[in-house]
């Protein structure tokens, strides 16, 4: 029985008891694992919403990234990235301007504050049109809208935007087109405050701390997925009981650290209820998540502002052919047959980054090389395969395009991508081949 389970089984024991400094005090050391698990996916998207607004972001205007310039847990490489917060009430909606854009991949992506996602615009789902000015607005507002705009609702009063436009074989044009998006609003939408909540290193999950912060972030923002009540419940109970006792905090700390910390590294390795094959993790959700709360603060936490599956899907490699961690003491080479080649799973594109393992950041190496794609020109074997190399030197059989350079010493983990998954990649039969250690 999985964590998840266990501690909505386990809630019936004391929802009767009418103190909530007794409830917490009889919730079990798993209860309290898994109500921290559950609040900290909300506290690392109000984590990155505090460094947003301390940066300069202002609600309802776009912020255009250079390519490769964020700091996010394994960006995307092959995209000009644009973002911003948006406010929209039942007086006022925002509407997105679109550019025409006909030869490569974009979407406009709204999130809420749990890191779920409740939108995109692009080709796929508005075929017949895929530009022009689609206003976000609350669900259920009564909002005059200007001629010609399509109307996308939304279930929350504020949601984070990530444009996305596929920088192809033209960086510039992509450049171009990505200013062409626009945000403006209706009217004059009230403005929430941004909760204050602990503001820590990825490498430094907080402790106890998290449950102060508990009403910021369970009263800021809903949880639009039913069945995780209890789990609210839970996280304010302890947070109650916590407020002035310092041996509950210390005893709620010491079992986030004895429990909660390594059933977080357990999980991580399946990216929740994923499924390992080749040294490969495919995760069971990703972009929406349902009951499975677990994914998704592993994926806030290591791939922040996810998309869903029939955008993108997300493989991670950690290991190689062996079971053995993947370090840039070694190189290693991953064969793509030629009836299986990476562009037979995606319309769009595909791509591979290495990242560290504790930051989940682009490795830096002399030639500034942080992926591989179709732009670094691989070369095909002679019987059509496609060979990739990871190492810190460059291995003599491999063609320059195929090869991305990893620091000597340093652990690792790859990040595949398929933008418009089709095929095994779509239907979930298909993991990348084995990382066959060279030396």
């Amino acid at each position: 029985m999985n964590g998840m389970s266990k501690g909505l089984i386990a809630v019936l024991c004391f929802v009767t008891l009418p103190s909530v400094r007794a409830e917490a005090a009889i919730l079990t050391d798993d209860q309290v694992a898994q109500s921290y698990i559950y609040l900290l996916g909300r506290l690392l998207i109000t984590r990155q919403q505090q460094l947003d607004f301390q940066e300069g972001f202002k609600w309802n205007e776009l912020v255009h990234r250079k390519p490769g310039a964020v700091d996010w847990p394994n960006p995307n490489l092959d995209v000009a990235y644009s973002e911003a917060w948006v406010a929209v009430d039942e007086t006022s909606c925002t509407i997105v301007t679109v550019p025409s854009i006909e030869d490569r991949y974009y979407t406009v992506q709204f999130l809420n504050g749990w890191g779920e996602t409740l939108a995109n615009i692009n080709e796929r789902l508005f075929p017949n049109r895929r530009s022009g000015e689609f206003a976000a607005c609350l669900r259920g507002a009564t909002v005059d809208l200007p001629a010609g705009v399509m109307r996308i609702d939304l279930p929350v009063k504020h949601a984070r935007i990530l444009a996305r436009v596929a920088l192809g074989n033209d960086p510039d044009r992509a450049v171009e087109l990505q200013h062409q998006f626009t945000l403006h609003t209706t009217g004059s939408p009230i403005l929430p405050d941004i909760p204050k909540t602990p503001i820590f290193e990825l490498e430094h999950l907080p402790g106890v701390d998290a449950f102060d912060a508990t009403a910021a972030a369970l009263d800021s923002e809903p949880d639009l997925n039913p069945g995780l009540e209890q789990l609210q419940q839970d996280a304010r109970a302890v947070a109650a009981a916590i407020r002035d006792d310092t041996k509950e905090r210390g005893r709620i700390d010491a079992i986030i650290k004895q429990h909660a910390f390594p059933e977080i590294a357990k999980a991580g390795l399946t990216i929740g209820h994923g499924v390992i094959r080749n040294g490969w993790a495919r995760p069971g959700v990703v972009g929406e998540y349902g009951l499975d709360y677990t994914a998704r603060t592993l994926v806030n936490n290591g791939g922040i502002w996810a998309n869903v599956k029939p955008e993108v899907l997300y493989y991670r490699g950690g290991k190689d052919d062996r079971g053995d961690d993947l370090t840039g003491d070694h190189a290693y080479k991953m064969t793509f047959p030629k009836d299986a080649l990476p562009s037979r799973f995606a319309k769009y594109f595909w791509s591979v980054i290495a990242v560290d393992n504790v930051r989940f950041r682009v490795l830096a190496n002399p030639i500034n090389r942080f992926l591989l794609n179709e732009q670094t020109n691989p070369q095909y074997g002679p019987d059509g395969s496609l060979t990739l190399y990871f190492a810190n030197e460059k291995p003599a059989e491999a063609p320059d395009g195929n090869w991305l350079p990893i620091p000597k010493g340093q652990k690792f983990r790859l990040t595949f991508r398929f933008y418009g998954p089709l095929d095994g990649v779509a239907n979930g039969t298909y993991w990348p081949p084995a990382l066959v250690k060279l030396n």
